[in-house]
């Protein structure tokens, strides 16, 4: 299956599921919802899209690692954009949190830099895919505040399936005509890593600042390189564990700030 088409696919079985429920639980809530306040959320969808969208396209431009790592680069996006947008400054641990844990997925990934060639293209997309993912965190954090979970991120993922599904036929990429087991796999993502994993942040916005929300999200790396050994076999390697320390580490400092300015 075409890397956008799964993107898409994801955020369309998400979809599926979200909207239908929003209206029937919250319809009246929904239907109060200002147009201020759709014009965020389908601003926030757009970017949420637009992530998936540039985050893809950078593999195929430039190396997994260095696609991983520029992307990675959200919670600076993050932390400047909610001081100067939000009013949230960040606190020293905070940012000190943000420093340790970035510099864990650095080193988890700079062994598999690919040094040779010109990858810049693809390294501006990845970076292009931080912005836009800390666009959407931040305006989750302003949103979520006035609405509730349901009513935010449904109509959020399908401003987000709508942008994915134009960037797909804009690429000429088949949605249609692969076998079962894509779609199974396509399905899954919407329900686990989309409803759940993504849904729970969204639902963390209105309690943490938008930067401590997305400084968690750096422990993906870590908890791929578990499922790999996991699932799949693939070796930890000592760069891998000690990168795995560093991010742990920058998440509990920053934790800890979080909670010492509530």
């Amino acid at each position: 299956m075409a890397t956008l088409a799964i993107a898409a696919w994801r955020l369309t079985f998400a979809s599926t599921v979200l909207l239908p429920y929003a209206w029937v639980t919250r319809r009246q809530e929904l239907r109060a919802v200002t147009w201020s306040e759709l014009g965020l959320l389908l601003a926030a969808g757009v970017s949420l899209g637009l992530h998936f969208a540039t985050w893809i396209a950078s593999l195929g431009h430039t190396s997994v690692a260095s696609s991983v790592v520029l992307v990675s680069m959200g919670p600076v996006f993050v932390a400047i954009g909610s001081w100067v947008f939000l009013g949230e400054r960040p606190s020293r641990k905070t940012v000190g949190g943000i420093g340790v844990a970035t510099l864990g997925g650095v080193v988890i990934s700079v062994g598999d830099f690919d040094l040779g060639g010109t990858h810049l293209f693809g390294d501006l997309l990845a970076l292009g895919g931080a912005a836009f993912v800390a666009a959407y965190l931040m305006i989750g954090r302003h949103v979520r505040g006035r609405l509730s979970l349901a009513v935010y991120v449904a109509p959020v993922y399908g401003a987000a399936m709508v942008t994915l599904l134009v960037i797909v036929a804009v690429g000429r990429q088949p949605m249609l005509g692969y076998n079962l087991t894509a779609y199974g796999w396509a399905l899954a993502l919407g329900l686990v890593p989309q409803l759940i994993g993504h849904t729970t942040l969204n639902w963390a916005l209105r309690h943490v600042s938008a930067t401590f929300v997305s400084l968690v999200t750096l422990t993906e790396p870590l908890g791929a390189g578990l499922l790999a050994y996991m699932v799949l076999g693939e070796s930890i390697t000592l760069q891998t564990a000690a990168g795995g320390i560093f991010v742990l580490a920058g998440v509990y400092i920053a934790s800890r700030g979080e909670l010492a300015a509530a």
